[in-house]
């Protein structure tokens, strides 16, 4: 290995577990100016002013989620149970359920009475054909009007409208469920490009590799095929998650995942090559960082992949060695002669992170416990990315307003690179950014059946419902 790439790697090695008041130091020297600051509040408020102002569709997962913080009573009582419903397969206990947890909320809490979404009881029972507008009748009790319902129409269609319910949320972050329903509906969303994924967790048998395997070859050849032209940057890209190829993708496999799961990663890659198209390897939990890091070495020094220009990776802002990733891949780009794509994203993983470390009575954790210190490795990644023009086209993904105006601020005049957002969040933002500015955007659209949504609507409604996240915050003007 180069000897300046060994130690960058080393770098990393060392960051993991860094200590926090240590990172934050370092991340503190890499932020904008006083000046800068200044001019990144101004147009960040800007910008939400605008969001604040702008119509929502009741019926979107944002509106929702400006209602119900996930921390509340309310909020907690309506994941349990539309997570538990999916996975109950009796009708006892499913009943049960319902009556626990729909019955004790303070379910009417919008400020706006002439929208049904203000009232989650109203949320979980739309479907039933007998709509109850509750908050349309003065001094009645939501909780006591919630048993009343379920009395009188029967747990059994109470159950299937909550499951019909949580479609309809479901569908405002999935684009379709197939690939080729996908790319059609995607065709027509101009001026956003796209990149999909392609739903489903972990392999845990060869039977789920292949199945996958299969899933992101048929995706990859659609996309190609229907993307309009231009250079791969440009162009629709498909997003890949390595554990999804393999069944062992852990650290105590590596010598069977480079023997097994290299050589499809190198199909994959080399499909998405003859097609035009980008293809990005998906972030993780922080203990896969080093095997992606490698298998992404690997495809970008194959000679057979020499002078192409998709190859990406998605790097998370919330890990402690996200900076030093960075400078990684930059200096991988140069020695390989290739232009990759960077995804800086900020991670949808930090619950299970925090967790897993406590259980194993680690030291220090591989991310950030406090929002505002990721919020100062995402502006200290996106400077490193934009400055490395020549090896990285970087891709920022967010909701925020004020990572929004930061990155516009520190591209000065530049617009080689791009903005994205999750489908079903940040259309106000977004609709805003593209009014003003002349940027380039892409939506990141999971694709599948609704069996397979669960784990990923979880995690982006945890990520973006609780009480510290911009999607929540930004509906008090007290904030």
């Amino acid at each position: 290995m180069d000897p300046a790439l060994h130690a960058l790697r080393a770098a990393i090695a060392r960051d993991h577990r860094l200590d926090e008041a240590e990172a934050v130091r370092r991340l503190r020297a890499a932020q904008p100016d006083k000046a800068a600051s200044q001019r990144i509040t101004r147009h960040a408020l800007a910008f939400a002013r605008q969001v604040r102002t702008a119509p929502l569709d009741p019926l979107s997962a944002e509106s929702f989620l400006r209602h119900y913080g996930l921390s509340t009573r309310e909020g907690v009582a309506l994941m349990c149970l539309a997570e538990a419903l999916l996975r109950i397969p009796d009708a006892g206990t499913a009943g049960e359920l319902l009556r626990e947890k729909l019955a004790g909320g303070r379910w009417v809490l919008g400020e706006d009475p002439g929208s049904w979404v203000a009232n989650a009881a109203d949320w979980a029972l739309m479907l039933t054909g007998t709509l109850a507008r509750w908050h349309d009748v003065s001094n009645v009790d939501p909780a006591a009007q919630v048993k009343r319902a379920v009395a009188r129409l029967g747990e059994p269609m109470v159950r299937g409208a909550v499951r019909q319910a949580m479609r309809i949320l479901a569908e405002q972050f999935v684009l379709a469920e197939t690939i080729d329903e996908a790319v059609g509906r995607g065709g027509a969303r101009a001026p956003y490009r796209f990149s999909y994924d392609m739903l489903g967790e972990a392999s845990r048998t060869a039977e789920d590799a292949e199945r996958y395997f299969e899933s992101y070859t048929s995706a990859i050849r659609a996309v190609a095929a229907s993307s309009r032209p231009g250079r791969v940057f440009d162009r629709d890209a498909v997003s890949l998650k390595l554990s999804a190829l393999h069944p062992r993708f852990e650290e105590a496999q590596r010598v069977r995942v480079f023997a097994e799961l290299l050589p499809r990663l190198q199909s994959l890659v080399g499909l998405a090559r003859e097609g035009g198209i980008g293809i990005t390897l998906d972030a993780e939990e922080s203990e896969r960082l080093e095997l992606t890091l490698d298998l992404f070495d690997a495809l970008a020094r194959d000679p057979d992949l020499e002078h192409w220009h998709g190859l990406g990776i998605a790097v998370q802002a919330y890990q402690k060695r996200a900076a030093a990733v960075c400078d990684w891949v930059v200096a991988l780009a140069r020695a390989a002669r290739r232009r990759v794509t960077v995804r800086l994203v900020k991670g949808a993983y930090w619950d299970g992170e925090v967790k897993r470390a406590q259980q194993l009575g680690m030291t220090d954790y591989p991310v950030f416990t406090r929002k505002t210190a990721t919020d100062l490795s995402y502006t200290a990644c996106a400077a490193r990315l934009l400055q490395a023009a020549d090896a990285v086209y970087p891709a920022f993904a967010t909701h925020n307003c004020r990572s929004v105006a930061t990155i516009l601020e520190l591209a000065g005049d530049r617009s080689d690179f791009e903005f994205q957002r999750l489908l079903g969040m940040g259309e106000a933002l977004y609709g805003a950014l593209l009014a003003g500015h002349p940027v380039a955007c892409r939506m990141y659209a999971p694709v599948g059946s609704f069996t397979d949504l669960l784990p990923y609507l979880v995690r982006r409604l945890l990520e973006n419902g609780a009480n510290t996240s911009f999607v929540h915050q930004i509906a008090d003007p007290a904030v």
